[in-house]
């Protein structure tokens, strides 16, 4: 199970950082992810890490704004949004994949039920 929490509202060039604990057992196993889906359009992935750290995929959009960590002895992956745009807007998912999943989203097959997330101009 995965349970998102640190969304919230932000004016645009604020900062948030979302959070995603995982319960049970070989959190360390997975490839983790962060995923986001804006009315009207379709989820894209923002962000994702891979077993040991060694490897981050950063979306375009976010490049340079965001950061994706983990903690496996918490079982914790958590993604720091700084410089927040109006853009940024959506329903933010965690999600838990095979250890090659990589930056697809169909690649990912434990979600969490999503945090949103507003930036006001």
């Amino acid at each position: 199970q995965l349970v998102e929490s640190g969304g919230g509202s932000v004016q645009a060039g604020g900062s948030l950082r979302l959070s995603c604990r995982g319960s049970g057992g070989h959190f360390s196993s997975y490839a983790m992810g962060w995923f986001r889906q804006a009315p009207g359009k379709e989820r894209e992935t923002v962000a994702t890490i891979n077993l040991s750290s060694s490897s981050r995929y950063y979306a375009e959009p976010v490049k340079g704004r965001f950061t994706i960590s983990r903690d496996d002895f918490k079982k914790t992956v958590d993604l720091q949004m700084n410089n927040l745009k109006t853009e940024d807007t959506a329903v933010y998912y965690c999600a838990a994949g095979l250890p090659r999943a990589g930056s697809v989203s169909n690649g990912y097959s434990y979600w969490g039920q999503g945090t949103q997330v507003t930036v006001s101009s």
